[in-house]
């Protein structure tokens, strides 16, 4: 987990906070969790598979051509000759 401090939040913001908490029955830091996640991290995002199928479907790509993206190569990697 990474640590997050804000400087300067003005009195009145941090009053707000506080009761906004309060309201829900936690902390102040579990309120400002809950806000960032929510702000950060919306409900209704699209995730990436979704926005590439999009394109894909928007670019005529047919199942067959989708079932390609799928297949992987299992073959182990080989290494690069760098000299």
């Amino acid at each position: 987990m990474a640590m997050l401090t804000v400087c300067n939040l003005p009195d009145e913001v941090h009053r707000a906070l506080r009761v906004r908490a309060a309201l829900k029955g936690r902390s102040t830091e579990a309120e400002v969790r809950a806000i960032l996640e929510a702000t950060v991290l919306p409900e209704g995002r699209a995730a990436l598979g979704t926005l590439l199928t999009t394109v894909g479907r928007r670019a005529g790509l047919t199942d067959e051509e989708f079932a390609g993206f799928t297949q992987r190569d299992t073959a182990p990697a080989r290494l690069i000759d760098l000299e």
